[in-house]
């Protein structure tokens, strides 16, 4: 290998201009996501619907993922997207550990999919896998932050009743279930948008 292709290879592995405003849009549709599973839940799932909502997200974002890294496939682009989300979150009011799993989730499922060359098929829908888990980072303080949480509700104005109605479903059981929510739900939405990626864009190289 000459020098210049060691140059052109180094290169390659690194974000881009371009990397990141294909990241930027993919954000941006997994977003939209995310809002249309945050509306379907609420409506949907009542109580839990809060509880639920990642798991609700991971089964429709599985094609959003699948392509950014069909798209990208370099090491960063799911942590940016991850990271990005938890920002989000946190500046619309979550607590820091929405920022912290948007963060440790997107970097260890980065680092999944990058242990197969951003081509495995099974590495990669295990680091969707892993990437589902950053969005529970709202959700976990209901568990184990249980004080702060209600505090934060009283300082926005909320009444006993509606702080009752948050806490009415969670406890031991829910929180395994919504876990293993996450688990299966994320699996079923990366295998169909891996479906949908070799259906559709099977010249990616992702078959």
């Amino acid at each position: 290998m000459t020098m210049t292709q060691q140059g052109m290879s180094t290169k390659s592995r690194h974000l881009t201009i371009p990397d990141l405003i294909t990241i930027g849009v993919f954000t941006a549709l997994y977003f939209v996501l995310v809002a249309v599973a945050t509306l379907f839940s609420s409506v949907a799932l009542m109580g839990f619907g809060m509880i639920l909502l990642p798991a609700v997200a991971a089964l429709i974002c599985g094609c959003v993922y699948m392509l950014l890294v069909a798209k990208v496939g370099k090491f960063g682009a799911i942590s940016v997207m991850g990271i990005v989300v938890g920002l989000f979150l946190f500046v619309s009011g979550h607590f820091i550990l929405s920022l912290a799993a948007s963060i440790v989730f997107p970097v260890i499922a980065d680092a999944i999919a990058r242990a197969g060359d951003y081509r495995s098929k099974t590495g990669i829908l295990a680091s969707y896998v892993v990437f589902c888990y950053g969005l529970t980072g709202p959700i976990l303080p209901l568990w184990f932050m249980k004080d702060a949480y209600v505090a934060s509700l009283q300082a926005r104005g909320k009444d006993s009743s509606y702080i009752d109605g948050v806490f009415a479903h969670v406890n031991t059981g829910t929180f395994f279930i919504a876990m293993i929510a996450v688990l299966v739900c994320a699996l079923l939405g990366g295998w169909f948008g891996q479906r949908m990626l070799k259906k559709h864009f099977a010249k990616t190289g992702i078959i």
